[in-house]
């Protein structure tokens, strides 16, 4: 399994994403055909090799016309759908922009529909999260891992006035995150590259087991007293062990909703991005029987995910904690049985051991066709899994 490491000692924006990729050897064909794809006339990409403190390092500038529109978030969202980007990109770009608007929303107390990204609404944010998604995709790389984020102090010039570092809409983003403070008197962390970071990264530590591929340095627009830089680094995943992350986990108590409104309610959870959804009774005060919800998710989605809590319960808390999720490496395949394709997942357990499961729907669908048990579709699954391994 291909994977990706971000070293951020100076931090990151969306600019050394980009750079960083075309560093590790990412074609910078691929970010114009990004350009074309998203119809954004008068749009070009400027890559050029800086030293940073000694270090070769690749610098990327989003160049464009100068008269561009003042883009809200519904304009943003129609942009990416109107692209021929590919489907999951268009999802994902318009997820992120969706939790930026949201994050943006609530530090200025207005409504999501009156928001202005101010400097967030150029060209050269959409293009870089978009070319860092697309290039990601490009490069094969199926899980993302990152430092932990240093944050820079003193103050940065904003539409709305000068703001102290880290700017709110950064830590906003960062929430759920392993952060370090820097003495360093700059912006380390830009919104974007927050919001990129805390998208992309499935966890925040140190560098996983890999077979190192390829490197590639994202140079920063300033000079700072440390190389300022983003350190992308690429290999093959060497780990057959254990697979850490640190995710959240959100809980609440909940003992005055309609029993009725738990299946709709996993379901847009499912829908916006929780790993895992538990229900389990509780005993609660003046001797009420109550739920205890709690929801598994990434940093990225909590705040989705929370307002989802609020919105479609009668909870009036939601408890946010960090947890370690220690995963067995896995990948899903189908299998041929008797009774017709079956996907199955199989976890990787060291020494040439597997546990396979195979997925539910699946088998019922071929229980409701062919009139056999659930069970013994199960089996024949489970049987032909073992066989192929």
């Amino acid at each position: 399994m291909k994977i990706a490491y971000l070293d951020c000692p100076a931090g990151a924006s969306g600019d050394m994403f980009l750079g960083a990729l075309l560093d590790a050897g990412l074609p910078a064909s691929v970010l114009e055909h990004a350009i074309t794809a998203l119809n954004l006339p008068g749009c070009r990409l400027e890559v050029q090799p800086v030293l940073k403190n000694g270090i070769h390092a690749t610098q990327v500038s989003v160049l464009a016309d100068e008269h561009q529109p003042t883009r809200r978030l519904a304009d943003i969202l129609a942009l990416i759908e109107h692209s021929t980007l590919h489907s999951q990109i268009k999802s994902q770009a318009q997820r992120m922009f969706q939790r930026l608007a949201e994050v943006e929303a609530k530090i200025h107390n207005a409504e999501i529909e009156q928001v202005h990204f101010h400097e967030l609404s150029g060209v050269d944010t959409i293009v870089d999260i978009v070319g860092t998604l697309v290039g990601f995709q490009a490069l094969g790389v199926e899980a993302v891992y990152a430092s932990p984020i240093p944050l820079g102090r003193g103050f940065v010039k904003t539409a709305h006035g000068q703001l102290p570092l880290p700017a709110p809409a950064t830590l906003a983003l960062l929430q759920g995150v392993p952060v370090v403070g820097s003495e360093i008197e700059h912006e380390l962390v830009t919104p974007t590259g927050a919001l990129l970071l805390t998208t992309l990264a499935q966890s925040f530590g140190p560098i996983p087991p890999m077979t190192l591929q390829a490197i590639g340095y994202g140079a920063g627009r300033h000079d700072l007293p440390i190389p300022n830089t983003l350190r992308l680094l690429l290999g093959e995943a060497t780990n057959t062990g254990v697979t850490i992350e640190t995710l959240v986990m959100l809980e609440s108590n909940i003992d005055n909703l309609n029993p009725e409104v738990y299946d709709y309610l996993l379901s847009r959870l499912f829908a916006v991005g929780a790993l895992d959804v538990t229900l389990a009774g509780v005993q609660m005060k003046k001797n009420r029987p109550g739920t205890l919800l709690s929801v598994l998710c990434r940093a990225a989605e909590v705040d989705a995910l929370q307002e989802i809590l609020f919105a479609e319960t009668t909870t009036l808390g939601v408890r946010r904690y960090q947890v370690e999720r220690h995963a067995l490496p896995r990948q899903v395949r189908t299998v041929n049985t008797v009774y017709g394709p079956v996907r199955v997942k199989f976890a990787q357990r060291g020494g040439g051991r597997f546990t396979v499961a195979p997925e539910y729907e699946d088998c019922r669908m071929l229980a409701e066709q062919s009139g056999h048990t659930l069970l013994e579709i199960y089996r024949e699954a489970i049987r032909a899994a073992e066989i192929s391994i």
